[in-house]
């Protein structure tokens, strides 16, 4: 350090001081420090610290301040006073009406508070004068210029700041005087002030100001640089428009248009151009004529450009024409889907219909019913059917074949109808509904429109969005839709329309009433096998690329990677097989290993690892109380096996596998039934008396409802009671009464492709399902015994052995034969 000497000193450098008294009121500040050398006002409200002041008055107006830790203290004691304050002296005094004192206190030394001698009714206590240390020297003349320049920047910047006490403490050359002025003066903390003040140097002082200041001037310019922005930011928009009225007036002087007059020029161009029907045109100018009138900053302005430039995009006029070519649409939904023959048939329908209204157009009246006609003419079609059959990527092949464009909207998981009908537009970023924006993105008015997933709309507070499907859907009035966004009417009677879902019950009524369902169940493993060859390896082929000479798929391979590799309706668990196949052989050939390779029956466990499933009906019959069932899920049919045991007890009757009520109820009916014919099924009547019957259904996590079940749990219990087990190739369906008929039940062709997946050989089925035997596919008719009843009885003796009434009736003698495509 380059400090001469040190001297000890006391106000003035060297003045001599009258003797500190010893003994002294003690008042505690809140939120303040009192500096040596400087003058500050105080304010005085509580009765003993009014006390304090009025004794010290009449004494020798002496008192020594010092600040609280915790400003929050209401009755400090002395462990809440910091150990140094300041000596100070009272110069004026003045008391309000309500006894408030208003005081003006100049600090005269800095004091090191000692013993409390005094609490009540105020504190005294000993105090020790503490003198500055004030060095001399180049340093300390460095630090006093560096404060005084900052205080002075800081002068500049802070509003808050006296002008004339700055101007005192910049004026003084004592650095003592100069510290504890700019201390006074300069926004900081409670602790920073008591720092200062306790620091004994006043070149230490000066350094902790110097850091305090520093922080300070940097702050307020940050804050006169936003300021600086932000008016900045306004005079910027105030010249532009200025300009802007300036740039009009001279374009009217030379005759030329300006920027808002040649955008609503443009606007009327686009108009006179869209082919609006009537009321959009009319609403259209209106909206113009009210934007020419507004000043381009309104904010109205935007949204009314907004608005009118959605009108114009829309396409009124603008069509596609269709592809009526028979033969040309046949060959193209078969070149993309294998088999679906009713979905193409209906396509081919509505072509030809197309085709014969346009080559037998002839006499007006002809001509004004096909007018008529032609604007009821929009197609709604719903594919029904399990995940992974084709329903998505059946629409693009429609598209395709009738020529027409294609998009597609998914609508799993909407709870929104503003997302159909569109925001008005008082909303602040309105616009149209998920409908007219794809509209509008396709650029024409009669293309094919998918809606995915429609079984799966939500509805909450914000409304129910198949409610405002219902006039998207409906041929009478889609004529008209009107979108909140818009507000005038656009055609949706051209669109083709295609909706797909896995299960119609989620569907509201209204909404399915609307639509033309077509199902699409699931495949048989011989049209697996076609599809996997004509389309899935192919594709896969490509996609992981490869070329077609490199791989090959034997029938017999995908024959097992069907059977033990996936267990579904459709095919993407297998073509997703298939593609891990594929990218396996990549693989290799990438590495020059191999060049050509083969997928054989023995080298599917090589590429796809373990089999995952397994046939494990006949193990899981082999004992008495099994019996395998036929089930319908939203993923297409499936088996269950239902389990029935028996334990000593007292009548009880256990039912577990999370079932619905109508499961129940079936449950109940075929042991009541069970129970009614003990005698004529061989079983001792008694036996109920002294036992517990428990029935499960396995998979218990899934929910399971329906009364499709109950053949196949009177023919568990009988099997329980009758310690018989029950074939393993037979499955059953049916719904079982008291008297024990058996009753038809729904989803015969899904459940019975199922069984055949599973490898069952012989359904029972009640004889009024008979009819739903015609839809099943020419192999599986085949392959497997269809045993049609009436009469639980007749399901027990193909479950257990030979009984009078039984009827067996072979596929092949009750209903024709149709070939799947």
């Amino acid at each position: 350090m380059d400090i001469a000497k040190v001297i000890e000193t006391q106000e003035g450098g060297g003045e001599e001081h009258p003797q500190t008294p010893q003994n002294l009121p003690v008042l505690p500040l809140k939120n303040t420090v009192i500096f040596p050398q400087t003058v500050f006002p105080l304010v005085v409200q509580k009765p003993r610290s009014v006390r304090l002041i009025d004794d010290a008055v009449v004494a020798d107006r002496m008192v020594a301040l010092v600040a609280l830790r915790d400003p929050e203290v209401d009755e400090p004691t002395p462990e809440d006073l910091y150990s140094v304050g300041t000596l100070a002296t009272i110069h004026r005094l003045a008391r309000t009406p309500d006894g408030t004192l208003h005081l003006v206190v100049q600090g005269v030394e800095r004091i090191q508070l000692g013993a409390i001698t005094q609490r009540d009714p105020y504190m005294r206590g000993d105090t020790i004068s503490q003198p500055d240390m004030v060095e001399t020297g180049v340093e300390m003349e460095a630090l006093v210029r560096s404060v005084s320049d900052l205080f002075r920047k800081l002068m500049g910047l802070a509003a808050y700041m006296p002008e004339e006490m700055a101007m005192n403490a910049l004026n003084t050359e004592e650095p003592r005087q100069l510290a504890y002025l700019v201390a006074s003066l300069t926004r900081m903390e409670l602790g920073t002030r008591q720092r200062i003040l306790e620091e004994t140097s006043v070149a230490e002082k000066l350094r902790i100001l110097l850091g305090v200041l520093a922080r300070e001037v940097d702050v307020l310019e940050l804050g006169q640089k936003i300021k600086t922005d932000a008016q900045s930011g306004m005079e910027k928009v105030q010249r532009e428009y200025f300009l802007r009225e300036q740039m009009k007036a001279i374009q009217k002087e030379l005759g030329e248009e300006d920027e808002q007059a040649a955008e609503i020029r443009e606007l009327r161009e686009r108009i006179e151009k869209a082919g609006m029907p009537e009321e959009a045109h009319k609403e259209a100018l209106r909206e113009l004529d009210r934007m020419s009138k507004m000043p381009s900053a309104a904010a109205e302005y935007s949204v009314i450009r907004t608005y009118l430039q959605w009108l114009g995009e829309l396409p009124w006029q603008v069509t596609t024409e269709d592809h009526l070519d028979i033969t040309v649409a046949r060959q193209v939904l078969d070149e993309d889907h294998y088999d679906l023959t009713k979905v193409k048939d209906r396509i081919v329908e509505y072509l030809a219909v197309r085709k014969l209204r346009q080559e037998r157009k002839g006499q007006v009246e002809e001509r004004h019913h096909d007018r008529i006609r032609q604007e009821r003419e929009g197609v709604i079609l719903c594919f029904v059917g399990p995940p992974g059959v084709g329903k998505t990527s059946l629409g693009k092949s429609i598209a395709r074949a009738v020529g027409r464009e294609f998009i597609r909207q998914s609508l799993g998981g909407l709870h929104d109808e503003a997302e159909i009908r569109g925001h008005r537009r008082t909303y602040i970023g309105a616009m149209p509904g998920r409908v007219i924006q794809a509209i509008r993105r396709v650029g024409t008015r009669n293309p094919v429109f998918m809606l995915d997933e429609v079984d799966k709309i939500g509805a909450d507070f914000h409304g129910d969005p198949s409610s405002a499907l219902l006039e998207v859907l409906d041929p009478e009035q889609n004529r008209e839709f009107r979108d909140n966004y818009l507000d005038v009417a656009f055609d949706l009677s051209q669109v083709m329309f295609i909706t797909t879902a896995n299960v119609l019950d989620t569907i509201p009524a209204p909404l399915r009433d609307r639509m033309e369902i077509l199902y699409l169940p699931g495949y048989t493993e011989e049209e697996k096998v076609r599809i996997a060859r004509g389309y899935l390896v192919p594709r896969q082929i490509k996609e992981n690329g490869l070329h077609a000479d490199e791989v090959s798929f034997e029938d017999d391979a995908l024959y097992r990677i069907i059977r033990e590799y996936t267990r579904e309706a459709g095919v993407r668990e297998l073509e997703r097989e298939i593609g891990s196949i594929c990218r396996k052989v990549a693989t290799k050939i990438a590495e020059g290993s191999e060049t050509h390779l083969g997928v054989t029956e023995g080298a599917v466990t090589e590429y796809l690892g373990k089999q995952t499933y397994y046939f494990e009906v006949a193990e899981r019959t082999q004992i008495p109380g099994v019996a395998t069932g036929l089930a319908w899920t939203s993923a297409g049919g499936d088996i269950l096996f239902i389990e029935a045991t028996k334990m000593k007890g007292d009548k009880g009757f256990t039912i577990t596998g999370q079932l619905g009520d109508v499961m129940k109820e079936s449950a109940m009916a075929a042991l009541s039934y069970v129970r009614s014919n003990a005698a004529e099924l061989g079983i001792d009547e008694d036996i109920f008396a002294h036992s517990d019957i428990h029935l499960h259904i396995p998979a218990g996590s899934t929910p399971k409802d329906g009364p499709s079940a109950g053949v196949t749990i009177a023919t568990a219990l009988a099997s329980l009671m009758m310690n018989k087990p029950v074939s393993g190739e037979l499955g059953m369906t049916g719904e079982i009464t008291l008297r024990g008929q058996v009753l038809p039940v729904g989803g015969i062709k899904e459940k019975v492709l199922a069984a055949h997946r599973a490898g069952l050989k012989r359904i029972c089925l009640p004889k009024r399902n008979t009819k739903d035997l015609d839809e099943l596919p020419e192999e599986v008719r085949n392959e497997m015994t269809f045993i049609l009843v009436d009469r639980v009885e007749q399901v027990f003796a193909e479950a257990f052995g030979p009984m009078e009434g039984n009827k067996r009736v072979q596929s092949d003698t009750h209903q024709d034969e149709s070939e799947r495509q």
